[in-house]
């Protein structure tokens, strides 16, 4: 077997215009992307909301607290389809590489944006992969404990002390989620140009080599991209 590895996904090649401009997410992709992070922002708020009776008001942007308590699991299901959607179409692409540990080694350069100092990586660099897993983790988590709280259809499965387990595990996995969001939504816009990603699906060359260098090299080469590795 080749050593080669993969570092685009299908939809992914660079477009004959001046400048140069790279195709990096597909309309599905984007369209997934977004459905993804409203409803985790909707779940965020309407979750929040009965964190703390402070916060109680926030059921307010969802029309009253039944309403928002129907809502919550209702939307976390349809999270976990759209997640499972990116996720299926991202995973291999998140998977370690040899160049993540240097990147990762080299955090003070990622922070200072000294590119050139930094490992040629694929599509996504370790930071990103970083946030990928975490959030399938914490989505993860976050599911099968809604579950397991979810009065109306299986919380009489689960014993009392189980249930409160799961209430503990489901808010901490909340903080968590809400962290690595933050952290999602900041680097996009530290990182110019990334934005323009999931919006218009393109970026720049100079982005592209700048960032992506490795994942530009292999679109510039031509290789096949998206299915099982060459042997």
């Amino acid at each position: 077997m080749s050593n080669d590895r993969v570092y685009s996904a299908p939809g992914d090649h660079i477009e004959s215009k001046r400048p140069v401009v790279v195709s990096r997410y597909r309309g599905f992709t984007r369209a997934n992307h977004w459905l993804t992070a409203v409803c985790m922002i909707v779940l965020l708020l309407s979750g929040f909301a009965f964190f703390h009776p402070s916060l109680y008001g926030l059921t307010n942007l969802f029309g009253g607290g039944q309403t928002t308590r129907w809502l919550h699991p209702i939307v976390g299901v349809l999270l976990t389809a759209s997640f499972l959607g990116l996720f299926v179409q991202m995973w291999r692409l998140n998977l370690p590489r040899p160049e993540d540990a240097e990147w990762s080694r080299k955090i003070k350069d990622v922070l200072k944006a000294n590119e050139e100092a930094l490992p040629e990586v694929g599509k996504y660099n370790a930071g990103q992969k970083v946030v990928f897993w975490a959030m399938a983790i914490l989505i993860l988590a976050m599911v099968v404990t809604g579950v397991m709280i979810w009065e109306q259809y299986t919380a009489h499965l689960f014993s009392i002390p189980v249930r409160r387990v799961a209430v503990a595990v489901h808010a901490i996995a909340a903080i968590g989620l809400v962290l690595v969001f933050i952290a999602h939504v900041y680097a996009a816009i530290w990182t110019r140009g990334t934005i323009r990603a999931m919006t218009r699906g393109t970026v720049t060359g100079g982005w592209a080599f700048r960032h992506h260098r490795k994942w530009l090299r292999e679109l510039a080469g031509g290789r096949k991209v998206g299915g099982p590795e060459q042997s």
